[in-house]
């Protein structure tokens, strides 16, 4: 039989105790509990719905003013299997501090790759974006990432920044400077600790992603009306020829530019013309609207977020979910924001990133041993083990499944250093 020992059963309690902690970037995401027999049938894949925005008219009588709602929805997928084995030989077994040592091991690599997994969606999908020209200084950073998400009508509650560790570490310099304060400035020079800055709960990154300097220029965008370079949300489609039905993910769109020579995946960028609104409002922001690149699709054609929604096509859906206004011209300048390499902070509503906790079978009657528990943001940890009598030794890995998915990327997004 291969059933774990007591003493094999405490060490994992011990571990899963200390897992919650390495969790950081997870316990400040919205959790959405999957049922594995429902995502074994549908491959692991679910949609999950975006926020309504609802319209509003004057007067008495609103004859002509009842539309269908369009509810924009995203997929959300099971994408990470994680898993972290390791061995001990009949002789290592012996010394019972080596197997909590591996334990220990295993739980921090698949800790760090459940927060990696988080960052890599939230830097790579965001398209809020603020660039600074000098190095990380605290308030008057912070307070940009929070003045883009009010202008554009992102809720001001449960808001969270990342940083890496030396522009975190700036930050705090800067802020245990402050002899004006009280407290904060003693707490930042003992422990290198931000806190709460500007409605943002900051948190300090090992590791952060890097984006790398854009080397394009001289793009243009036409974005007049008869360029169709808007979009039109949708909530499905409909295939030519067959009919049939499918939901349409409303994150991204494909533009067509005047080259995308030199452009590539994360570059940030504004459109001269393209203005960003308040998304319940519609009163423009005085501010161009921040863009991403997800792909390049062709030699003309990019796949960005968020979609220009400019309602130039007058549907009620553009006005619903409208996010920009539009000063069409032929040839509008597209102005990258990452000008030099520099690490990637990110900023986020925790209703808009989302993580999905799976589960995974395990046939403890095939001569397994089978040890599980679930973490505080409902991912499962699954332990097992397996003696083999050939090399006397004993196989342990431990396993995690979850999904991450951005449902929102206009209210999240990356806070760059040193642009010039």
């Amino acid at each position: 039989m291969n059933a774990f020992s007591k003493e094999e059963r405490v060490a994992f309690d011990q571990v899963i105790l200390g897992f919650e902690d390495y969790l950081v970037l997870s316990k400040n995401v919205s959790k959405y509990q999957t049922s594995g027999t429902d995502m074994e049938r549908s491959n692991d894949t679910i949609w999950r719905p975006q926020p309504y925005i609802a319209q509003s008219y004057d007067g008495l009588d609103q004859t002509g003013n009842f539309n269908a709602a369009t509810q924009l929805s995203v997929p959300a997928t099971l994408g990470f299997l994680k898993s972290s084995p390791w061995v001990m030989d009949a002789k290592e077994l012996r010394d019972a501090l080596q197997s909590d040592r591996l334990g220990e091991a295993a739980k921090q690599k698949l800790a760090s790759d459940i927060n990696i997994a988080i960052m890599n969606v939230v830097t790579n999908q965001s398209s809020l974006v603020v660039a600074q020209p000098g190095a990380a200084t605290g308030f008057d950073d912070v307070a940009l990432c929070d003045s883009i998400m009010n202008e554009q009508g992102v809720p001001m509650i449960d808001r969270y920044l990342a940083l890496s560790s030396r522009d975190y570490n700036s930050m705090a310099g800067n802020l245990a400077a402050r002899q004006t304060l009280t407290g904060k400035p003693l707490t930042a020079y003992e422990k290198a600790y931000v806190g709460q800055v500007s409605s943002f709960e900051t948190y300090k990154l090992d590791y952060a992603n890097r984006l790398t300097a854009a080397v394009a220029t001289g793009i243009t965008m036409d974005t007049q009306v008869g360029a169709v370079n808007y979009y039109t949300p949708r909530a499905t489609s409909t295939a030519a020829g067959t009919g049939e039905t499918s939901n349409v993910d409303n994150r991204f769109q494909t533009i067509t530019v005047s080259s995308t020579t030199g452009i590539k995946a994360g570059d940030a960028f504004t459109i001269a013309g393209v203005e960003a609104v308040h998304h319940i409002t519609k009163e423009p922001t005085g501010q161009l609207k921040t863009f991403r690149v997800i792909s390049v699709e062709s030699g003309t054609t990019l796949k960005i977020t968020a979609p220009i929604v400019s309602g130039q096509g007058g549907t009620d859906a553009e006005l619903r979910y409208k996010n920009v206004e539009v000063t069409g011209v032929a040839s509008a300048a597209i102005v990258f924001l990452n000008t030099v390499t520099a690490a990637a902070n990110p900023f986020w509503v925790k209703d808009a990133i989302e993580i999905l906790p799976g589960s995974l079978s395990v046939d403890s009657g095939a001569g397994v041993g089978v040890m599980r528990a679930t973490l505080e943001n409902g991912i499962e940890v699954v332990m097992t083990k397996q003696w083999d009598v050939q090399l006397m030794k004993n196989l342990y890995r431990m396993d995690v499944l979850f999904g991450v998915v951005n449902k929102q990327p206009e209210m999240s997004g990356i806070l760059l250093f040193g642009q010039v």
